[in-house]
């Protein structure tokens, strides 16, 4: 005689079982592996927002003004050539700090100036829940040893920052960004005006005065007595 067999795939026989090992485990035992579990999502979350401000490779999440990418051609020789005067010349001029900001992404150090323009705007905040949110934010990005953005100051610096973080202040980061000014400064300020992103754009104006020169010279002719005298 053939025995038929019914399955019930809606029924879930495992249940009775996680049951039983739900009711051995006690409240303490509970609340642990509740814990680690919440421990778990955090660390998760922390590393996901971390990883996104690692690949977005510009400073628009930390400057006061976005910025977008300005074209060369939309520089004028005469406003290029003014950031030679000083680099508080250069940071004054939006197109300046842009032009600036792509020269340190060729040497790999943008976080320099993009932790300057981020200290620049922390210090305008008021409000104090969006200024805590901001410091730690700043903390987690620039400061924290193996950062996404690491910032080069001393230790002690660094040390001075994360006491203030539990009641930051709008004064916390001035140590480190005049360190990283000063950095910027005496160190890639000088290279910048070196550099053939620099030079491309006043050689405009350069060019056009030595052609100047140069049509001068062919338009002038000296008579015997060696006085300056017009071709025409």
């Amino acid at each position: 005689m053939e025995t038929l067999v019914f399955l019930f795939p809606q029924f879930n026989f495992l249940a009775p079982k996680e049951e039983a090992f739900f009711k051995e485990l006690s409240p303490e035992d509970l609340q642990k592996t509740r814990m680690k579990d919440d421990m778990a999502r955090l660390k998760a979350d922390r590393k996901s927002r971390l990883s996104l401000v690692f690949k977005s490779g510009s400073h628009e999440n930390v400057s006061p003004v976005k910025t977008t990418k300005t074209a060369s051609n939309n520089i004028s020789p005469e406003a290029a050539l003014t950031w030679s005067d000083s680099f508080e010349e250069l940071l004054k001029d939006s197109d300046g700090v842009e032009t600036f900001s792509q020269f340190l992404r060729t040497e790999f150090s943008e976080e320099n100036i993009e932790f300057w323009l981020a200290c620049e705007e922390f210090k305008s905040i008021d409000a104090e829940t969006k200024l805590l949110s901001k410091a730690k934010h700043m903390y987690a990005v620039f400061i924290e040893s193996n950062s996404p953005k690491e910032v080069n100051i001393d230790h002690c610096t660094k040390v001075a920052i994360q006491k203030n973080m539990g009641q930051p202040t709008s004064s916390c980061f001035d140590s480190a960004q005049s360190k990283v000014y000063g950095l910027m400064k005496k160190d890639c300020y000088p290279r910048f005006l070196k550099s053939d992103l620099y030079l491309r754009l006043t050689s405009r104006r350069r060019a056009a005065g030595a052609t100047m020169m140069r049509r001068r010279s062919r338009s002038c002719v000296f008579n015997e007595r060696g006085e300056e005298t017009s071709s025409r």
